[in-house]
């Protein structure tokens, strides 16, 4: 795991202008045949949470999942692990609105995109609407964030809005929330109500 981590964070630094010598020669060494390409640390931790729940270890399947920071990236992402560099498989998810940024970006790459999954608006909202507003709130209250929850839902801003709404929205008002819920809402899902785009993702890989 903590090989895995590095090469993730090689490959970080690789797509910022670094040197990319040390992700290849990590890529080679840990056996890397996929990289899962995803906008940010909450949809890593939900992947990754999903696929402890499931008894697999996709580090040791040489299985990468990298948090690209934003979908704009996917082009950069795409070219130095799939065909033009690294050569792995690419698979990821990415959110209806920025689609087009990864069907532009994996084309150039020369990449396919059958192992990209679409979620609606973004994986919160699809992890919100499988489980039910009085679910997430349930997760929120058992977290000891429901004081926090409550403030929020009496900002004038959320007054009238639909739950699922107000409860994404909450989820991004903290940093390190999102990420924090990647992991609690898919640790409180049952095996039928996982969402369509993430359990496509697992089954690809």
């Amino acid at each position: 795991m903590a090989d895995m981590r590095a090469f993730r964070d090689e490959v970080t630094d690789w797509a910022a202008g670094g040197p990319g010598e040390a992700a290849r020669e990590l890529a080679a060494r840990l056996g890397v045949r996929t990289a899962v390409l995803l906008e940010g640390p909450s949809d890593h931790a939900a992947v990754e949470t999903l696929a402890a729940r499931r008894g697999r270890d996709l580090a040791a399947e040489g299985v990468c999942v990298v948090p690209m920071g934003g979908a704009m990236s996917v082009g950069r992402y795409a070219s130095l692990l799939g065909p033009p560099g690294l050569a792995l498989r690419l698979a990821g998810l990415c959110d209806e609105r920025e689609q087009p940024f990864y069907d532009r970006g994996l084309e150039r790459a020369g990449a396919p995109r059958r192992d990209f999954f679409v979620c609606v608006s973004d994986l919160e909202e699809e992890l919100i609407r499988a489980l039910g507003p009085a679910k997430v709130e349930e997760v929120i209250r058992d977290e000891g964030d429901i004081r926090a929850w409550q403030t929020f839902l009496h900002q004038p801003a959320q007054h009238g809005r639909p739950r699922q709404q107000q409860l994404r929205r909450f989820l991004g008002t903290k940093k390190g929330r999102k990420i924090r819920y990647g992991h609690l809402l898919v640790e409180a899902l049952a095996p039928e109500q996982v969402p369509a785009p993430l359990d496509d993702l697992l089954t690809s890989l």
